[in-house]
């Protein structure tokens, strides 16, 4: 998350989260943009990981023109 200005109302809505939670806004903050990371991590790991394990089949074109190199039986 980068870091942005809070508008009021985001700061007051985020200060309630962070009284409810036992915490000053700051470490809220903090603690909230490294869960976003971990997130964001994760994501990625998974995406990576997905699109490895699926080879990526070859469109109809492409098929059509290895059919097309090969000798005639």
């Amino acid at each position: 998350m980068a870091k942005q200005e809070l508008t009021e109302g985001q700061r007051a809505y985020e200060a309630r989260r962070a009284a409810k939670a036992g915490m000053t806004l700051e470490k809220w903050m903090a603690e909230k943009e490294r869960r976003a990371k971990l997130e964001a991590a994760e994501a990625a790991r998974e995406d990576a990981s997905a699109q490895a394990a699926t080879p990526a089949k070859k469109g109809w074109f492409a098929r059509l023109l290895d059919k097309a190199h090969q000798p005639l039986k």
